[in-house]
């Protein structure tokens, strides 16, 4: 081997640089595990312990924490350098948030009300169920499809003062469609900021936000996030702060009244005949409110003949009345009834109803009613605020301080003037809330300093000071996909792939050194120095290290394995021709270049496939495999070489065998050929039953493809899953309930509410969960206990994952285009590679087949089998790794051929064939039994969310197997043999032999 010196450079420098990058993510973890330490010493309380960690750790942002003699870091910059892991080992929470384009045209449109532009959008919705365009794409079709002569040029639409300086009446539509385009990614970058500044203030290591593609959808990823909960509000708050003049109890409590007696009538009516009594004048309210509120207190129960619109009871000052947090969407609805709103006087038309902000641990909610005007515009908003700090207020209650501009603190002056001389109130209002409603009681307040106060927390008053200061976003922004993971469960993740990885590692590492002696330490050397460029690698890059990841790199350790017995049975074959030691190696080595380097870039061409289509852990599973492929090829051809060539060189006899392998599948000759039929038939049966299952019985798709809602909750008990889905049936409607792992432990599908993708509608799913499975929980276990089970506690949620169906429709679609690449790249690369289309028809078959029985097998067994078997992304994964694996496993059959092609000239073609298949039957089962046992480790002892990709690995190493020997090559041979085609590959072979001569 020429350059070795050079060689041995490079592979000390890369071992080097490794460590060194590795070194971070060792020294982090110390750092990390210290301030946990010091936090947990202090305060016994999980949130207190968890924010003065956070605290602790912010401390140590810029001193220096780590000296490596020559070059010294502080925290950051060692936590900048330490490998990132995924959520499924770290914890914490993923979202897409689709941030609403309906609402930013509506803003440019300034809310109008023309009935062609809101039926536009109202078609656009529609049209986003099943259309992978944008929403702005949908919108600009559904307006073309029912315009008319309307123009979106026109003055009630987008010809406003809002756009004034873009769009004028005489443009054209595409002219406005060129705008809008330009003002909603405006608007998309603009909230894209935002959120990336509210992240930066929260806290956790190593975020990651990123927009994808034009679709409005930003990706956020916290690994490390604790308080799930408390990010989820963080992200979806619009922040939309605004000060409202109030009115006072007295001067709205009349109209409570006449809408309660009128819906007392109505429902009177209802049963009787009988004329309608006269509704309540104002000047009879005291007297009205003392009859109904002794009513209600001398009857709890609230009927539709005396409290129809289920009040509590009336308030004082700026809070009109109180009622039950449930019936406040019930209560809006009549108060906003237009039949009703009649019975205002003219200088109350515009009044707007809001809610307090509730208060925790209570089931009352306070109302208020807002002196609203014609354009809905108040008299001052958020834009104007400069600073927000969480401060404390004159009772020691968290609170927020503020700071207004120039402009502000006129408006604001201005405001507490009137409030102080008319004994009025200023409601503070935050996305439609009420968060206060102070006085003014020393005259006017200068300077524009204000302060938000509430039933805040201290966690709560910071986020709200940090979103204040992000400033609002343009638009509302929903949640269309989100997966949480808690931290226990991400523990447990790392400890059982640590665990099946070493025991994978081991048997490998001992098969070697039993198959081929002194050999094969060379090849666990190699492999032990790929594993750590592997990691290396993945830490200088800032990659993601997932669940799946490390499956990768497990998956990987076979291919490495793979490039050093193909290497082995190479030199193996030579030292059987009669070759000398050093002659045989040098041959080996030479003639395995070719089967590795066409086995491995097949394999690496489905992983980029997978890495461009995948998203989230399964794009980590891609990136540990294309690296995993890389560094193997650099070992095994260059580290094992060095290490045999060293030892050769040396005089030190190797056999590349034991006593026990020496002679093991020497002289194979079995008559593959003549067994095809027997496959055919054996192939079509499995293949037909499989594709009667497919359209009989199906597939158990996950909400990665249909949308929905998943809960993986754990029980302190067994618990049976047909009376946990009868249960669930009885709030959901239907639920779909499985075991996963332990029989206390659940994985819970519904697709209730699947199109709602609010932060109210995710939380009314997870209460209705909570009250479904409450009977099966241990007593005194409260809902925030339960949704907390994702933090420290054993029991309750720990996992959760989101899917809206347009996000599950964009998947499926990448999916199948994942799949249907790939096979057109496998059949133009063999077809380039090999020359002939016999080759590229023999290998896309034997894929085809493998697709279809490991689909079949799926189909066939995930009704009783003890894991889950969803079809999600993970399985596409499987799929595309089931793909390369058995490309890997034909290609190095079909380099066999060809070259016996030109070796043995005079051979008949069936000779070849067959001789080619026995040549390769030693590297085929050693290199599929290497695979299985590893992915076999992973199954047992792996994480629980993994086994149905490992089941689909496992299937697929099988049937890969099978089709590389009875499937592709066969169907090559009988293409290939008809006419003059396999004379016609021989001479091919001939010609191109001559011409590199």
């Amino acid at each position: 081997m020429q350059n070795k010196g050079l060689i041995k450079l490079f592979a000390i420098l890369f071992g080097l640089v490794s460590i060194y990058q590795l070194s971070f993510t060792f020294k982090a973890s110390q750092i990390e595990s210290e301030a946990a330490q010091i936090a947990s010493s202090r305060f016994d309380n999980v949130e207190q312990a968890n924010a003065e960690q956070i605290r602790y750790l912010d401390s140590l942002g810029n001193e220096e924490s780590y000296n490596i003699g020559v070059a010294k870091f502080t925290y950051n910059e060692v936590k900048d350098n330490a490998m990132n892991l995924g959520l499924d080992l770290k914890g914490g929470i993923n979202v897409i948030l689709q941030i609403s384009v309906k609402d930013i045209l509506k803003g440019l449109a300034n809310n109008s009300k023309d009935p062609i532009f809101n039926r536009a959008l109202t078609d656009a919705d529609a049209l986003q169920q099943s259309s992978q365009n944008t929403y702005l794409v949908s919108f600009f079709n559904a307006f073309d499809a029912i315009k008319g002569d309307k123009k979106l040029a026109s003055p009630d639409i987008f010809a406003n003062r809002t756009l004034s300086e873009e769009v004028t009446i005489d443009m054209t539509d595409g002219q406005v469609q060129d705008v809008l385009e330009a003002k909603v990614d405006e608007s998309i970058l603009a909230a894209f900021e935002v959120l990336r500044k509210r992240i930066d203030k929260f806290g956790v290591t190593q975020p990651n936000i990123q927009r994808l593609g034009n679709s409005g959808r930003i990706l956020v990823e916290l690994p490390g996030a604790k308080d799930v909960e408390r990010v989820k509000n963080l992200l979806q708050s619009t922040a939309q702060l605004e000060f409202w003049d109030v009115y006072k109890a007295e001067e709205i409590a009349g109209y409570i009244l006449q809408v309660n007696q009128a819906l007392v009538e109505e429902n009177a009516s209802k049963k009787t005949d009988t004329t309608k009594t006269e509704t309540a004048e104002p000047d009879e309210t005291s007297s009205a409110i003392d009859a109904l509120t002794g009513q209600i207190s001398a009857d709890s129960t609230d009927t539709d003949d005396i409290n129809p619109i289920k009040l509590v009871g009336f308030g004082g000052g700026p809070i009109v009345a109180t009622f039950e947090a449930k019936d406040q969407d019930e209560v809006l609805a009549h108060l906003n009834n237009p039949r009703y709103r009649s019975f205002l006087p003219a200088d109350q038309r515009y009044v707007k109803f809001a809610w307090e902000k509730q208060e925790k641990n209570s089931e009352l909610i306070n109302l208020y009613a807002i002196k609203g005007n014609r354009d809905n515009t108040p008299q001052l908003s958020g834009a104007v605020i400069t600073d927000a700090r969480q401060s404390f207020n004159q009772r020691n209650q968290p609170s927020v301080s503020m700071q207004m501009n120039a402009k502000g603190s006129r408006i604001w002056e201005e405001m507490t003037r009137m409030a102080y001389e008319t004994q009025g109130f200023i409601a503070i209002v935050l996305d439609d809330v009420v968060y206060s409603a102070p006085s003014v009681t020393t005259g006017p307040i200068s300077g524009g300093n204000s302060e938000i106060s509430g039933s805040f927390t201290v966690n709560e008053a910071i986020d709200l000071a940090n979103v204040l200061r992000a400033g609002k976003l343009p638009a509302r922004a929903d949640i269309v996909q989100a997966d949480e993971v808690g931290p226990s469960l991400g523990q447990e993740a790392i400890d059982s792939g640590t665990k099946s990885f070493l025991i994978a590692l081991s048997f490998v590492l001992l098969w070697m050194v039993f198959y081929y002696g002194k050999a094969g330490i060379f090849a666990d050397i190699a492999l032990l120095f790929n594993i750590l460029l592997i990691f290396g690698v993945l830490a200088g890059l800032g990659a993601v290290l997932t669940l799946p990841g490390i499956a990768g790199i497990v998956l990987t350790i076979g291919i490495s394995v793979d490039a050093n017995v193909l290497i082995f049975e190479r030199i193996r074959e030579e030292i059987a021709k009669g070759k000398a030691i050093k002659e045989a190696v040098k041959d080996g080595f030479s003639n395995a270049l070719s089967s590795i380097l066409d086995a491995n870039i097949t394999t690496g061409l489905t992983a980029i496939i997978l890495f461009v289509f995948g998203t989230g852990p399964i794009k980590g599973f891609a990136t540990t495999l294309l690296i995993g492929i890389i560094t193997s090829l650099f070992t095994a051809i260059y580290i094992t070489r060095l290490l045999v060539d060293y030892m050769v060189e040396k005089n030190v006899k190797l056999d590349f065998s034991t006593s026990l392998t020496k002679n093991l599948f020497q002289n194979v000759n079995i008559d593959f050929l003549r067994k095809r039929k027997m496959s055919y038939i054996i192939s079509s049966a499995v293949i037909i039953l499989s594709l009667g299952s497919l359209f009989t019985t199906g597939l158990d798709q996950g909400i990665d493809f249909v949308g929905g809602r998943t809960y993986q909750v754990r029980f302190a008990q067994e618990v049976s899953t047909e009376e946990v889905k009868t249960s669930l049936n009885q709030v959901f409607g239907s639920a779909e309930v499985k075991t996963i792992g332990a029989a206390n432990q659940l994985k819970i599908s519904t697709k209730f509410k699947v199109d709602e993708n609010s932060a109210e509608a995710d939380e009314e799913v997870q209460v209705l969960l909570f009250q479904g499975l409450k009977q099966f929980l241990p007593d005194g276990i409260s809902y925030d206990d339960f949704k907390e089970g994702s933090g420290e506690a054993t029991i309750g949620k720990m996992s959760s994952s989101k899917v809206s169906p347009t996000i599950a429709e964009d998947i499926k679609s990448a999916s199948v285009w994942a799949v249907l690449g790939s096979l057109i790249v496998v059949f133009l690369y063999i077809l380039i590679r090999f020359k002939r289309w016999q080759f590229s028809l023999g290998a896309v078959a034997a894929v085809f087949h493998d697709v279809l029985l490991v689909l079949g097998i799926f189909s066939l067994t995930w009704k009783f089998m003890p894991f889950s078997m969803e079809i999600d992304q993970a399985f596409i994964a499987a799929i595309l790794t089931v793909i390369g694996y058995s490309l890997n496993d034909t290609v190095v059959v079909f380099d066999r051929i060809r070259e016996y092609i030109n070796e043995h000239t005079g051979w008949e073609f069936k000779k070849t064939i067959n001789a080619s298949l026995n040549a390769t039957i030693s590297r085929t089962l050693n290199t599929s039994l290497t695979t299985l046992v590893v992915l076999l480790a992973m199954f047992i002892f792996g994480a629980d969310s993994l086994r149905g990709l490992l089941y689909a690995l496992i299937v697929g190493v099988i049937v890969g197997t099978y089709s590389s020997l009875f499937i592709a090559t066969p169907i090559m041979y009988d293409t290939a043999k008809r006419g003059d085609a396999a004379e016609s590959l021989k001479r091919k072979e001939k010609e191109e032999e001559v011409e590199v001569v």
